[in-house]
């Protein structure tokens, strides 16, 4: 699946949603040689837990993709709002053409089109309009899609898996939700494995796919 894929772009409405939703496939491109990119939009200052920083989510992010094998270079943060991507879309379509003109990537992960939170759909649609002759995969975030068409997996060995959850383990600040628990990491990825006779996998939907 990954011949001819050189360059990857995470897209994350907010902080951690790239760790979730394809962070196994990202440790499993970098073990593979490829360039991956990646671009959060918002550090969600307004939904940071009481009693934490305003910018741990910035400072999260820094260390989780750290962890993933990510390059400093390769991480792009935007500092918009959060729950008010949809007001400044115009702005977000131009950051994704520029990113497209800058990174030239043959692959891009995005929130699923069937995504609930009104950030992640803005993200989703204007990347479709952005990278318009690009491979695109939407990533599964089962908290907030009610429909998820599975069309599309990635296979990951264990330790592609054992690096997302470390990578997630830097948010500290998010620790508490009931999808960062290490167990239903494993239990997703191995659900998702099961499908397709492989030990853990990652599923998406496929948005577009363009063979080189």
């Amino acid at each position: 699946m990954s011949q001819g894929i050189e360059r990857i772009l995470v897209l994350a409405p907010h902080t951690d949603d790239g760790e979730f939703g394809c962070g196994g496939s990202m440790a499993r491109f970098i073990e593979e040689g490829k360039e991956v990119f990646y671009a959060a939009f918002s550090t969600a200052e307004k939904s940071v837990p009481e009693g934490w920083p305003k910018n741990i989510l910035e400072l999260e992010v820094r260390e989780a993709t750290k962890r993933i094998g990510i390059p400093t270079t390769h991480l792009i943060i935007y500092k918009y709002e959060v729950r008010k991507l949809n007001y400044v879309r115009q702005e977000i379509l131009e950051k994704l053409v520029e990113l497209k003109k800058e990174i030239k990537p043959n692959l891009v992960f995005i929130p699923s089109a069937h995504d609930l939170h009104q950030d992640h759909q803005t993200v989703a649609t204007e990347a479709i309009r952005a990278f318009k002759q690009v491979s695109i995969l939407g990533y599964e975030l089962p908290w907030n899609t009610i429909t998820f068409h599975t069309q599309g997996f990635i296979k990951l060995n264990r330790p592609h898996v054992e690096k997302k959850v470390f990578a997630l383990k830097a948010y500290s600040s998010q620790s508490q939700k009931d999808y960062a628990s290490e167990e239903f990491i494993w239990s997703w990825a191995r659900t998702r494995g099961t499908q397709i006779g492989s030990q853990y996998a990652e599923t998406f939907e496929i948005t577009r796919w363009v063979i080189e």
